[in-house]
């Protein structure tokens, strides 16, 4: 710390540089540690007006270290870290009218907008001595040299806006959308390495979060640059060595050598901006649905080829991110129009998967597919398409198994250690990252097609049972087990023709140390219960024994067990409610109240909740307790649910849970004795529910 306030400035630079390597290294423990010490010194060497170079180390750690600080921490030095921020601003800014003087003020609005991102609303009190600094700058930064200086404020101003939220900003949102406009229309006839080029991309779609639908009538300016820019094409040129050695110091070139004396180069520099330009528009698809629907056609025919673009990861996940918003698109337009979209996306979209060379651009292909058959439901794949699919996805899985056995192979080889098994199990999360996304495609099938799409899946079949064998890895059997909870969930009663590959799987799992597998087990049986009809009844009956004794365990609840713990409770709630037949509920009813709330799995927890409503809209005696003595317990389960943000007030539960609390409020004996036994935030909770639901 000592060394940030150097006479030397060569030395105070580097402790700045020290500090925000450190910040990174360490984060986030080094800003836990020293936010108070290392804040303090930042903030005090860009006071220093001595040397602009030093200034700009400063507050570029300032930066890194902002970035994985708690916010809780940031919001204890705010007023006097922003304050210091203006009064250095204003210097600044005076230092560049006066000189054309620039390096610490590129860095320091990167900073200011960093603050702002971080802080979110709390920057709103501030908001009104910043702005009119920052669209000064934007004005008065005009010349060739300060183009760099003027994308960062027109990225930072964009920063402080989305942190105000779109009330606050509105008073100035035409004023800045001119500045925009402006500067837009002067880099349409520039460079097409102008450096305001990216910040201006980037600048636009956070105007668009921002202003919501009010951002559509700027889409026609912004978007055609943006389509430009996605379909440049890369240069490319195949030299010979001498050419390649020539060559060398041209920046932005990469060669590979194809032997021969030959390389293939590809010059790199524009990729960046087009892979940028592509997922702005996949970003407008998204926000914009109906105002983006005129593009539609053109970008799906911008982006479909780009799943072939090799020369960059980036281009290739924002074409298939693309495909699902841009068929929500479609859709607006109706269902002839939609199909004739999904007509030309398909087929490339389904062969993508099986070409596609890295791991994680194949995720996003398979991600984008399974979103888009749900776009699309039911009938969207026709015989050529299913064929082709199924060909792909046996692939993969036989891959699977194929890479797990020579993973085991070279656990047995000589030169077998420590470093080797960590790039083994590399492999293999990346091996098990596939499944999951095999595990959404057939999620996505069985949703929109239900029991119509067994007959395909029958050659998948013996793969899937391989999964759940008990000798599989756990993360094996959690999505072996997973693919069957979607198949009795979605494809039932007919799901019952395969209980015999599944039953002892499930059963067998609940026990599994692993909580990963247990959640899927219990699911499963959850869903057995609600979906599955009586052929179901003996699995159920058996089911529950089992999902108490893990309720029951002494760690049942601790953080790593927690989801798997609550997906029992809801799934014994499932079976008393779904399957009454096969268990005594009056019994079992006492005890699943008392595992109640449940505050991590929302989704099970608003299944909870509902049947706790039918319970006691029924006036069961059980839940009721004798002479209402549980009502308070149900008025506190109540308020828990809305704490932990399970009771949406839009929800038609909502209501329900609201008409219960308002029962209670009719006997004043019986409501002071609930209210008295919550705290007050729990208090506070239902009151909030009564005046919105």
């Amino acid at each position: 710390m000592r060394t940030s306030q150097d006479p030397h400035p060569r030395v105070r630079a580097a402790a700045c540089t020290t500090l925000g390597q450190m910040a990174t290294d360490f984060a986030p423990n080094f800003q836990k540690k020293f936010h108070e010490t290392v804040i303090a010194a930042l903030l005090r060497t860009m006071e220093n007006q001595g040397n602009q170079r030093v200034q700009s180390h400063a507050a570029s750690a300032l930066v890194i270290f902002i970035e994985d600080c708690p916010r809780s921490l940031l919001i204890l030095y705010l007023d006097g870290m922003v304050k210091n921020l203006h009064s250095i601003l204003v210097i600044k800014l005076q230092e560049l009218i006066r000189n054309g003087t620039k390096l610490a003020l590129e860095q320091l609005v990167t900073t200011i907008a960093s603050v702002a991102d971080a802080i979110e609303e709390n920057f709103v009190p501030y908001y009104d001595i910043f702005m009119p600094s920052l669209k000064h700058i934007v004005e008065l930064a005009i010349q060739k040299e300060l183009k760099l200086l003027k994308g960062k404020t027109i990225e930072c101003i964009s920063h402080v806006g989305l942190a105000v939220g779109k009330e606050k900003f509105m008073q100035d949102a035409s004023n800045v959308m001119q500045l925009l406009l402006k500067t837009q229309s002067d880099l349409n006839n520039m460079e097409d390495d102008d450096p305001q080029s990216s910040y201006m991309v980037s600048a636009w779609a956070r105007m668009c979060k921002i202003l919501g639908s009010d951002f559509q009538q700027y889409l026609p300016l912004v978007i055609e640059p943006l389509i430009k820019t996605a379909s440049a094409k890369p240069d490319v040129a195949l030299l010979d060595t001498q050419d390649v050695e020539n060559m060398s110091d041209d920046d932005g070139w990469q060669f590979v050598n194809l032997g021969d004396q030959q390389s293939f180069g590809i010059k790199t520099s524009g990729l960046e901006a087009k892979a940028t330009a592509c997922q702005m528009l996949v970003y407008y698809a998204k926000e914009l649905r109906e105002g983006f629907v005129e593009y539609t056609e053109q970008v799906v025919k911008l982006m479909v080829p780009l799943l072939k673009f090799y020369f960059h990861d980036n281009v290739r996940v924002a074409a298939a991110e693309s495909m699902p918003f841009l068929l929500e698109c479609a859709k607006i337009r109706g269902p002839e129009y939609l199909a004739q979209i999904w007509q030309f996306i398909c087929d490339p979209l389904i062969k993508a998967i099986g070409t596609e060379p890295d791991i994680d651009v194949l995720s996003e292909i398979m991600n984008s597919f399974a979103k888009s058959i749900e776009v699309m439901g039911d009938g969207c794949l026709n015989d050529e398409h299913l064929e082709e699919l199924g060909e792909i996805l046996k692939a993969k899985l036989e891959g699977h198994f194929k890479n797990q056995e020579l993973r085991q192979v070279k656990r047995q080889e000589e030169n077998y250690d420590q470093q080797v098994e960590m790039s083994l199990q590399d492999e293999d999360e990346c091996d098990v990252y596939i499944l999951t996304k095999v595990s959404d495609i057939l999620h996505s099938l069985f949703s929109t097609y239900n029991e119509k799409i067994l007959p395909w899946f029958e050659q998948l079949l013996p793969l899937i049972v391989n999964l759940i064998c008990s000798s599989r890895p756990w993360p094996d059997r959690q999505w072996g087990l997973c693919i069957f909870d979607d198949i009795i969930e979605h494809c039932s009663p007919t799901s019952f023709k395969y209980v015999e590959y599944f039953r002892w799987p499930m059963l067998l799992n609940m026990r599994d140390n692993n909580p990963e597998v247990r959640q899927a087990a219990a699911y499963g049986l959850g869903v057995m219960a609600q979906f599955g009809g009586d052929d179901y009844r003996s699995l159920c009956s058996e089911a529950v024994p089992l999902l108490v004794k893990v309720i029951k365990c002494a760690n049942s609840k601790t953080k790593k067990n927690v989801i798997a713990t609550e997906n029992c409770i809801s799934a014994v709630g499932k079976i008393l409610r779904f399957k009454p037949n096969c268990v005594n509920v009056d019994e079992v009813l006492p005890h699943w109240l008392s595992w109640l709330p449940l505050h991590e799995d929302k989704e099970e927890a608003l299944q909870t909740l509902n049947y706790l409503c039918d319970l006691i809209e029924s006036n069961h005696p059980v839940v009721l307790g004798p002479n209402n003595s549980n009502l308070p317990k149900i008025i506190s389960i109540i308020a828990e649910g809305k704490i932990n943000e399970t009771i949406n007030s839009e929800d038609p539960c909502a209501k329900r849970l609201a008409n219960v609390v308002r029962q209670v409020q009719t006997s004043e004996e019986l409501w002071l004795e609930c209210i008295t036994a919550l705290d007050d935030e729990q208090q506070e909770a239902l009151q909030e529910l009564l005046n919105f639901a």
